[in-house]
């Protein structure tokens, strides 16, 4: 009897019971609490992007002044394979914040861009749930709060067409992402998160209708993978000549890629034209552009897994990319940077040892320009010989040297030189940088379990420990060991990921045996032995000179 009346009682929770934040508008949203941290679930910050509205900017939701929103359901994410919970209304974020926050708690605000190759992932991803890393935060006393975001994927963000072009509806994902965080901006204070109005003496700070937002300075923007190129292309977005609306940026695993200028793009993009049967003019005209909106989105994201070939060889490795626009992208990102066409925040970018082993399928992709000449003087970079001593130094050799080598060099191609060239540029202009090199990973059991053997300190293995989600690779039939270092890097990790801009400079080895501040000429010996056998200064001065950056299409 007892039993039966508990969901009768729980009926009876009141709405002051739920953690409460009240905007200037009087809309007061109420959310839930998990192990000690508070949660707003599926807030709109954008309208339907269904029918007219696809491939478009999005438009501002706003909720009625004086509503109450019940923000405890997570909503559909994005359109993407293979989830049956999708939706083209999937522009929604999510707020998490320490049990107790208020809205004077002035709690600085972490914007996560999740990652996904821009066709996959959402503000949901169990891996990347915030809680762990709240939770830290606290016990590291330097609480923080959390802000993730659904942004539109593949064809339905990053579609292009000289039409898309002329009504400024490229980059729609990318638009998403800004749009969130115009939310935070306006918003986020009555959360408890320290986003201050405007100081009146100093620049204004606005959206695009010149209403006045807030002030960045306790805003940090940060991503993996494809989100990790997001927070590149937030920094460049309208060569930061629009409102400022981060002060920090954490570029994880990508910041900018290859192919940009390329525009890769348009190989998918004609292939969902014509398999959809829109073509019937030019792929270029208005004319594709109103047939393709029309179709549903089931048809749509059909033809857009239609347009990738059978094995990732087949692909230009990420084929729906941001383009240059002349407006979100006003340039090519490595004009951007060179000119100083950027917002001026403070960075932390890295990688992880290994990050492109899982990736060398991928090889040729990322050289879309080279000449055979280049490439000759690339491959002598990175001689076999060396290695072997840095992968097997007991000379057991668990992968052929071969993709050792192409590993490595699609690694700094696409993780590491590239983020390089990023901070170089905001060096430059008096902003201060960092970076970190991943060496740890709890990913092996997993690998191995797949038959991948020896693929090291893979793509995402930060991630267990930056969000403090170990028991999220807990699989049935998985082996699942997670040794004392692991859980001590868990509680490093993710403490340190708000504060890790306090380090003076250069490269931090994070985990493993060499774990410790390296610069490229100095620092702890382990550590400095760690990067140096990357020869990262010498790889990076080749892969960033004029020449093979422009072969490189970005």
């Amino acid at each position: 009897m007892l039993l039966t009346a508990l969901p009768l009682l729980a009926a009876f929770v009141t709405a002051t019971e739920r953690p409460a934040a009240t905007t200037s508008n009087n809309i007061t949203f109420y959310g839930g609490h998990k192990q000690r941290v508070e949660s707003f679930l599926g807030i709109r910050f954008a309208h339907d992007t269904s029918g007219s509205r696809r491939f478009k900017p999005p438009i501002k939701f706003e909720y009625l002044p004086g509503s109450d929103v019940y923000a405890t359901r997570i909503g559909p994410a994005c359109p993407q394979p293979p989830n049956p919970n999708i939706s083209e209304d999937c522009l929604r974020l999510n707020v998490f914040r320490p049990n107790g926050t208020t809205s004077t708690s002035k709690l600085p605000v972490m914007v996560y861009l999740h990652g996904g190759s821009f066709v996959a992932g959402s503000k949901d991803d169990p891996m990347t749930q915030p809680g762990g890393l709240i939770l830290q935060s606290v016990q590291n006393g330097h609480s923080v709060m959390h802000v993730s975001m659904n942004y539109r994927l593949g064809v339905f963000g990053f579609a292009q067409s000289h039409a898309l072009k002329k009504e400024r509806s490229e980059n729609a994902g990318l638009r998403d992402q800004r749009l969130a965080s115009e939310w935070v901006m306006e918003n986020i204070r009555a959360f408890g998160g320290d986003s201050s109005p405007s100081n009146p003496e100093s620049e204004s700070i606005g959206d695009a209708d010149g209403n006045r937002l807030g002030d960045p300075d306790n805003v940090t923007i940060h991503g993996q993978s494809s989100g990790g190129l997001s927070v590149g292309m937030q920094i460049l977005a309208f060569g930061g000549a629009k409102s400022q609306l981060f002060h920090r940026g954490i570029a994880q695993s990508q910041a900018l890629e290859n192919g940009i200028t390329g525009n890769f793009t348009r190989n998918p993009m004609q292939k969902v034209a014509d398999g959809t049967g829109c073509n019937t003019t030019d792929l270029q005209s208005a004319d594709t552009i109103t047939c393709l909106r029309k179709l549903s989105m089931d048809e749509l994201l059909r033809a857009e897994n239609n347009s990738l070939g059978a094995s990732p060889g087949d692909n230009l490795g990420d084929e729906w990319l941001p383009v240059v626009d002349g407006d979100f992208l006003p340039a090519a990102p490595s004009n951007l940077i060179a000119t100083g066409q950027f917002y001026n925040i403070s960075m932390i970018a890295g990688w992880c040892q290994d990050d492109a082993n899982q990736f060398v399928d991928f090889f040729r992709a990322y050289l879309p320009g080279f000449t055979t000449e280049n490439l000759d003087n690339l491959l002598a970079l990175y001689p076999i010989s060396e290695l072997q001593a840095a992968y097997f130094p007991n000379g057991s050799l668990e992968q052929p040297s071969e993709l050792c080598r192409a590993g490595r060099i699609v690694r700094d191609i696409l993780f590491v030189c590239q983020a390089v060239n990023l901070g170089a540029g905001l060096h430059k202009a008096g902003n201060k940088v960092y970076f970190y090199d991943q060496n740890q990973t709890m990913l092996t059991p997993l690998l191995e379990s797949e038959g991948q053997y020896g693929y090291g300190v893979v793509h995402t293995s930060e991630l267990a420990y930056v969000f403090g989600n170990l028991s999220y690779y807990e699989f049935p039939g998985i082996p699942y060991h997670p040794t004392t270092s692991d859980f001590a890097l868990r509680d490093r990790e993710s403490r340190t990921w708000s504060s890790f801009a306090r380090r003076e400079h250069g490269i931090y080895v994070i985990g493993g045996p060499n774990e410790g501040y390296a610069g490229l000429t100095d620092g702890n010996p382990a550590s400095q032995r760690a990067v140096s056998g990357q020869r990262i200064r010498e790889r990076c001065a080749f892969l960033n000179s004029p020449e093979i950056v422009r072969q490189q299409l970005y």
